[in-house]
């Protein structure tokens, strides 16, 4: 059962809910920092995840991996709003999630795209979803113009970390996070790149 995977831009506002999921499933853990309620988190996702940031692998209809990207225009978790959380969460679910998140938040250079989360289905893991994703990621960064596409890496995410390698990306600088583990539930992030050779 050897199913090729189409690679589009966005999502249909039906497969809104399966992106969620999906991302969730992959970020979960890290985002239940700041929303530890699964129900709660998968809501807000599903309401503030923007289709247009993103690149996305279907399999017979079905989302089976997801790349979100961050530009100066917008990005793929930009409709996650004080406002949402509040609706969402309560004013202080709200506050305590925008704190957290505030903390994960990385702003765009000029020049350069940002990454904002990779996502491949459990069950499809291992079959190059992800690299395909990285790919269209890269050949949308150099089409527009970019002279670098940029992501974070956590250390306990090891896995990541190697695919990103495989692909291209390289090693920019570590940034501790040591005293706030106890919050983050991860030490250091490792800021990686792939530069693009944009013709002149």
């Amino acid at each position: 059962m050897n199913t090729e995977e189409s690679i589009q831009r966005g999502f249909a506002d039906q497969q809104r809910h399966s992106a969620a999921e999906l991302y969730d499933a992959a970020f979960g853990a890290k985002l239940s920092i700041a929303i530890p309620n699964t129900a709660r988190r998968i809501a807000v996702l599903r309401q503030g995840i923007e289709s247009s940031f993103s690149f996305v692998a279907v399999s017979d209809g079905h989302l089976v991996g997801i790349a979100g990207f961050k530009t100066a225009h917008g990005s793929f978790t930009g409709g996650i709003t004080f406002r949402l959380l509040k609706e969402t969460l309560g004013l202080l679910g709200a506050i305590r999630a925008f704190l957290v998140l505030s903390l994960l938040e990385r702003k765009c250079v000029s020049g350069q795209l940002l990454m904002d989360g990779i996502a491949v289905s459990p069950k499809m893991r291992g079959g190059g979803i992800g690299t395909r994703l990285l790919h269209r990621l890269i050949e949308y960064a150099r089409n527009e113009g970019y002279q670098s596409l940029r992501l974070d890496v956590i250390d306990t995410n090891p896995a990541a970390r190697r695919l990103y390698e495989r692909v291209g990306f390289t090693l920019v600088r570590t940034e501790s996070f040591v005293y706030l583990k106890w919050l983050l539930g991860f030490e250091a992030a490792t800021q990686m790149q792939y530069t693009l050779n944009v013709e002149a």
